[in-house]
């Protein structure tokens, strides 16, 4: 059985087990619940992780891969079902676009939380400022471009995508971008509501 050092918080983490849940492969996962921090290491994931980050998957070999894109290449090779990556053409190269669009957004959505949850006297206002602008800009380019998003047979940039909104909505809650960007509303609430979308959802703790 495969090994994921895993979190429920991490939206890194969640890529991967949509994909394993869509592709039929998450019962061959053994999950290990695993605590990274930017301020700390964690001692036992470094053997199998020297960059100290989550996801991290060690095969049943005991080869071990990292990141989330990584891992999801290697679902792909292993499933035996239609690829969440384009094997070439046009359509791989809008594909992994869109995936880049997607794991930038979360990026800058975690730069955004670690900004807003430092102590009071330590915050940038400038850093909050720019990442609320980056935000909104990448919303309104989502919504621009929803229309184009698969609805039913999901890649690899739908889901990054569709785990970025469901982390803004995790983190930030308080923001009603659906009100501002109603056909990327409905887009993930269709997203959110596949079986895959509902076995992997964020949980604090």
């Amino acid at each position: 059985m495969m090994k994921l050092h895993w979190s429920p918080r991490s939206p890194y983490v969640r890529k991967v087990m949509l994909a394993a849940h869509e592709l039929g492969l998450a019962d061959r996962i053994e999950r290990l619940r695993t605590v990274v921090a930017m301020s700390s290491a964690n001692a036992e994931l470094i053997p199998d992780n020297p960059l100290n980050k989550i996801p991290t998957l060690v095969l049943e070999d005991g080869r071990v891969l990292f990141d989330s894109y990584v891992i999801l290449e290697y679902f792909d090779q292993i499933s035996g079902r239609r690829p969440l990556i384009p094997a070439d053409g046009d359509a791989r190269l809008a594909a992994l676009r869109l995936h880049a669009l997607g794991s930038g957004f979360l990026d800058l959505l975690i730069l955004a939380r670690n900004e807003r949850d430092r102590p009071e006297g330590q915050k940038s206002q400038a850093h909050m400022e720019a990442f609320a602008f980056k935000r909104a800009a990448t919303l309104r380019h989502l919504e621009s471009e929803v229309a184009t998003f698969a609805t039913d047979a999901i890649g690899i940039g739908e889901i990054a995508i569709g785990c970025a909104l469901a982390y803004s909505d995790f983190r930030f809650a308080a923001d009603p971008w659906r009100d501002r960007h109603p056909r990327l509303a409905l887009w993930h609430e269709a997203f959110e509501a596949r079986p895959a979308a509902r076995a992997s959802q964020f949980k604090d703790g």
